[in-house]
């Protein structure tokens, strides 16, 4: 039967410990008088220090897994009654058959009462009514007890560890599963709203659809050579939200204002998930601009330190819109799937905050990410 892995130094440890306790109890046993012990004595205590790591292990790598742990609990108590009972016999009989008691009482004998030469002869130390050794020693069967106790407290907690591993990889699946359909949503999401604004350009400018055109190919190459990767440079997705804007902007007329405040190239550049500004960007030309009034969109994009990013987009509010208008379509694909992927990928570090109307008559959105 394989031995249960050692999975860590603390796994080690604990076994290090375990029967570094077993060999002290077992050494506790020893006859209560002064002087050496008899080797057979040594022997014996050996003998059951081995047979308790063969129960030991027995149990944790076979017994409690296989029968407690599958619903045979009555299996396991069988088992672990016939182990005990089989321990205390074979325990029995190396003693007699090394002669442990008989040893045993005449060390005892020769050190407490050392033979004088001018009295007569003693009797052997053990005839009389004290003769022999009990078939099941108390001690040895309290350790048994122990250990038995010991195994199938580290079988629970193995058992425990296993589910735990297991847990954890089927919520990883899960995670990574649902985080490409939601990359599935977004993606497909924003190229078709961006198609029907080059389809309106080619109806108004050539040469400005042919810029789009190439602009929009520069994007999609980011969206399948970066974005499959789970990462991006945090310059590289500012060149593609940049790209964005710039492509959004060739439709808008002159009553309609875009601001964009990146960062400042020299700072540190770190990793960040892909596709978890544009959005937030996206939403704010869908609901902040108006063919005949004034209009505004800010972004504004810094990089307080060198693991933190702020986004913040301010957009007009029209009056015939409500407040708490959607983004895109209807249920909100884009916004409530950025927010999905945020507490997925930056769990505890990230934070949105959403208002309706602002002192300027604007709805803003803040995004407070920590990498």
């Amino acid at each position: 039967m394989p031995l249960p892995p050692l999975r860590s130094a603390s796994t080690l440890l604990l076994h290090a410990l375990v029967w570094g306790l077993v060999a002290v109890l077992l050494w506790a046993q020893q006859p209560d008088y002064p002087g050496p012990k008899p080797p057979e004595f040594w022997l014996t205590q050996t003998v059951v220090f081995g047979l308790l790591g063969g129960v030991f292990y027995l149990n944790v790598g076979w017994a409690a897994p296989r029968l407690l742990y599958a619903r045979k609990a009555w299996a396991y108590l069988l088992l672990n009654a016939g182990l005990v009972l089989g321990i205390a016999l074979v325990h029995h009989q190396v003693e007699q058959r090394l002669h442990v008691p008989e040893l045993v009482a005449a060390a005892r004998e020769a050190v407490l009462n050392p033979p004088n030469p001018w009295s007569s002869p003693r009797p052997h130390p053990l005839t009389g009514p004290d003769e022999g050794s009990p078939v099941v020693n108390t001690g040895v069967l309290l350790i048994t007890l122990l250990v038995l106790g010991i195994a199938t407290s580290l079988a629970a907690m193995q058992k425990g560890q296993r589910d735990a591993e297991v847990r954890l990889e089927l919520e990883r699946r899960q995670v990574a599963t649902e985080l490409s359909l939601l990359k599935a949503q977004i993606n497909p999401h924003f190229f078709f709203n961006t198609l029907n604004n080059i389809y309106a350009l080619t109806l108004l400018d050539g040469e400005q659809a042919r810029v789009a055109l190439h602009r929009l190919s520069r994007m999609m190459r980011y969206v399948l050579y970066e974005s499959p990767a789970g990462h991006t440079r945090l310059s590289q997705e500012i060149s593609f939200l940049q790209d964005y804007i710039d492509l959004m902007h060739l439709r808008l007329t002159t009553k309609v204002r875009v601001q964009f405040e990146r960062p400042d190239p020299l700072s540190p550049d770190p990793f960040i998930a892909p596709m978890l500004f544009q959005p937030f960007v996206e939403n704010a030309f869908k609901h902040g601009v108006s063919a005949t009034a004034p209009s505004c969109i800010t972004i504004q994009l810094r990089q307080p330190s060198a693991s933190t990013v702020e986004l913040r987009v301010r957009n007009t509010v029209f009056p015939d819109r409500p407040d708490d208008e959607a983004d895109d379509e209807p249920g909100g694909i884009g916004l409530a799937n950025t927010q999905r992927r945020l507490n997925l990928l930056y769990p505890h570090a990230h934070t949105v905050t959403v208002t309706p109307r602002n002192a300027s008559n604007e709805y803003e959105v803040c995004l407070n990410l920590k990498l």
